[in-house]
């Protein structure tokens, strides 16, 4: 059977389950599994004939042994089933031209790749608590840049045995993406806007799941927290699935041939979405580059470039809310994964982080994440500029993030000459950024005439494209939720939630 190790090493290694339960590992590091995980190359073959939720079980039993192969198919059928995804094929991909395809990971309720794992967790995580003998209430916490806390929000409402908290940044998110979550209905569900930005929300979150004096208040009212967020192992797993099945998709579209390699593009802020990619070319997917796109907030872009990870500079909103992050979680699996498992440099880097808000990587760390990995980041004005060219040229309409992995990837072809066929992950609906991307395509004048959701109707007309299901009528939509806190208030608002 699988089992689960921390990042620092300091937690004893648990089942799946066990790590899906609790979110985080109890050293404040992140379960990853304990050993490597490998496709077959006749397992690679026999997945080209089936549809997403068929590879979504044979990937995930890999990882997941202690849910039976009945189970994980339970689960996959009602997460990615017709009522849920708008598009037969669940995560589709599109050509652009003959070498550039946008794998669209956003054909679920929300409208954001973060459907993909979100509608599957709480089945998961229900499951858990059941393996693990667990009769506790679960509470769990989210921080959200933008697109999880709906997701997130929609995957756990009136799920049984469970609440779910939200923190957002207070002006830190769209306007579409607040009413998404202010709008929530559901007995379970609590959404708090946070006065600053996703750090402090994603700090808060983190800090409590150590703060020992709430975990036992929590503790007397039979409530135990766990984690939506892509620190939950059950939260990243399911992202590996799409890699795997956009490469087969190629390959069955004759695009490719089997055993060749593909790029992926990933705009990536938290570091979970593009390190799923990373776990599917560990898995023996033919991955030549993983491009990581950034935006304004370009910490990620200077670490790879680098080595050397440093938060200590100015935090920029943009356009591309989602990506707005200078704390990026998920790299800590990767240092563990390029390292060899080695926990101690771990810590010694993330103790350097927490005190000093940067590290530095040995040089021969870097070579191996340079090996696998390549990093640029767009502006806000190249991010529109480049909405605006791809409509022009392709009649395709990518939102702002996207957009921001369509410019880093041109610009990669520019330097490096490297035309190996692409695939850029596509991590939301344009409708969900429909004020910045009406301005790329229609102009400032324009935009300036509506509010978001005016423009969603003008896109939806200009561009003879449906607004989807999820966001029609959200500005009408009754506002329930109000709560807005000081990060250092957070703590304080769950026990008042959770005590009521």
């Amino acid at each position: 059977m699988m089992k689960y190790v921390s990042t620092r090493g300091q937690a004893q290694p648990v089942s799946s389950a066990e790590a899906i339960k609790l979110g985080i590992a109890p050293d404040g590091g992140l379960f990853v599994p304990e050993e490597e995980v490998r496709l077959k190359c006749d397992e690679l073959a026999a997945m080209r004939g089936m549809n997403y939720q068929e590879r979504a079980v044979m990937v995930l039993t890999k990882f997941l042994t202690d849910f039976l192969e009945k189970e994980i198919k339970e689960y996959v059928d009602a997460a990615y089933s017709p009522e849920r995804f708008d598009h037969p094929h669940v995560a589709p991909v599109a050509r652009l031209d003959n070498s550039t395809y946008i794998l669209e990971l956003w054909h679920g309720p929300t409208c954001a790749f973060k459907d993909m794992a979100l509608q599957l967790l709480p089945h998961l995580l229900t499951a858990s608590t059941r393996k693990t003998g667990e009769k506790a209430h679960i509470a769990v916490l989210v921080a959200t840049s933008g697109d999880t806390g709906k997701a997130a929000l929609e995957g756990f409402k009136d799920v049984p045995g469970t609440s779910i908290i939200v923190f957002y940044p207070a002006q830190g998110v769209s306007q579409v993406q607040e009413r998404q979550m202010v709008t929530q209905e559901g007995s379970n569900v609590h959404v708090v806007a946070v006065e600053g930005n996703f750090d402090d929300a994603q700090n808060g979150v983190k800090a409590m799941f150590q703060n020992q004096g709430l975990e036992t208040a929590m503790a007397v009212r039979g409530i135990k927290f766990s984690s939506a967020n892509s620190i939950n192992w059950g939260r990243l797993v399911p992202q590996v699935v799409y890699y795997i099945s956009a490469y087969l998709d190629l390959v069955s579209a004759d695009v490719i041939e089997e055993g060749m390699p593909v790029n992926f593009v990933v705009p990536t802020g938290n570091f979970g979405n593009i390190l799923a990619a990373f776990y599917s070319k560990q898995m023996g997917l033919p991955i030549n580059k993983l491009i990581c796109a950034a935006n304004a907030n370009n910490v990620l872009t200077d670490f790879i470039n680098s080595g050397v990870y440093d938060r200590n500079r100015s935090f920029k909103k943009t356009i591309s809310p989602s990506m707005d992050i200078l704390i990026s979680s998920n790299l800590e699996r990767l240092l563990y994964e390029i390292t060899e498992h080695n926990d101690q440099k771990v810590r010694d880097w993330m103790d350097s982080l927490r005190e000093r808000g940067r590290y530095e990587v040995d040089s021969w760390v870097l070579e191996r994440i340079q090996n696998s990995f390549w990093s640029d980041f767009a502006t806000d004005e190249e991010t529109k500029a480049t909405i605006r060219d791809t409509y022009n040229t392709y009649g395709y309409l990518l939102d702002t993030h996207t957009a921001v992995g369509k410019k880093v990837y041109d610009r990669y072809v520019r330097v490096t000459g490297d035309t190996t066929p692409t695939v850029i992950a596509s991590t939301a609906s344009p409708f969900k950024f429909a004020g910045s991307v009406a301005e790329a395509v229609f102009g400032m004048e324009i935009a300036a005439e509506h509010d978001e959701f005016g423009l969603s109707r003008l896109l939806s007309e200009k561009c003879n494209l449906s607004i989807p299901k999820g966001l029609q009528g959200l500005e009408t939509r009754p506002i329930r939720h109000y709560r807005k806190v000081l990060p250092e208030e957070m703590a304080n608002v769950v026990l008042d939630i959770l005590s009521g």
